[in-house]
């Protein structure tokens, strides 16, 4: 069984930055991705970045430049830093995990607003 306790959400004005964390604890199997989804209201669940064990990551092109992502292989923490946000980067961001079983595990989701 695995936990994903997502953090660091909030209210910021545009061009401003903030950085999510996600903590990742229970029964976890190597090697897996972590990564981060959003989602705003009335619409789908997208895939904003994911890292897997040994550094491979992925980027939405709407983010590219602008967001980075990190983890911490000893914590079993990914981080989201987040940069230059625009009023479109608002939703609600969900960590991901998936193991080399190809389950999926999610957070609870932290709430980003971005104002203008």
């Amino acid at each position: 069984q695995v936990q994903l306790v997502e953090s660091g959400g909030g209210l910021v004005q545009a061009g401003g930055s903030l950085r999510l964390s996600c903590a990742a604890s229970g029964s976890i199997f190597s090697p897996n991705v972590m990564g981060w989804y959003r989602q705003a209201p009335g619409k789908q669940r997208d895939l904003v970045a994911t890292i897997g064990t040994g550094g491979v990551f992925n980027y939405a092109d709407s983010v590219k430049g602008r967001f980075f992502i990190f983890r911490d292989n000893a914590e079993n923490t990914v981080y989201l830093q987040m940069n230059s946000l625009k009023p479109e980067d608002t939703g609600v961001y969900y960590c991901n995990l998936k193991d080399l079983r190809a389950l999926d595990y999610w957070g609870q989701g932290t709430q980003v607003t971005i104002s203008s």
